[in-house]
């Protein structure tokens, strides 16, 4: 066995285990119940699914100017998609698709600072709505 067929298995099995992760995103996609846990599926196993495939296509290709644009390729992916999770992560918790209280916000959000309460917790009865809290949320300051 010499090394372009050694190359071609590896490559088959990095192109297999990419499109399984892929398939295995696309499905947390559609099954899972919320933005954060969809947020989850789309980013994490989609980039290294992503990253495998492009890692088997260089050994299939095995030439130079192919294997740099798909190391490009792939940083692009590595710095765009944390990006734009962060930012559908943002317009969630903005509009009030995600409620505080399922966001950690680090050791400021410790015992001794309270997080907006959610639907139907409030002591008091009051149910106010997802636009009243996206509202005061937008207008807490920020740490």
């Amino acid at each position: 066995m010499n090394w372009a067929q050694i190359a071609d298995v590896l490559g088959m099995v990095l192109l297999t285990a990419g499109a399984i992760l892929c398939l295995a995103a696309s499905l947390g996609l559609l099954r899972f119940p919320d933005l954060l846990t969809r947020m989850h599926a789309a980013t994490k196993p989609q980039v290294l699914g992503v990253l495998l495939v492009l890692v088997a296509v260089g050994l299939r290709t095995r030439s130079g100017l192919d294997v740099g644009m798909l190391m490009l390729i792939g940083l692009f992916q590595l710095l765009t998609i944390p990006v734009g999770a962060h930012m559908v992560g943002r317009a969630g918790f903005r509009t009030g698709q995600v409620a505080p209280s399922d966001v950690h916000l680090g050791p400021a959000a410790g015992p001794g600072r309270d997080l907006p309460e959610r639907d139907g917790d409030d002591p008091d009865g009051s149910d106010r709505g997802v636009e009243d809290r996206g509202v005061e949320d937008r207008d807490r300051p920020r740490d």
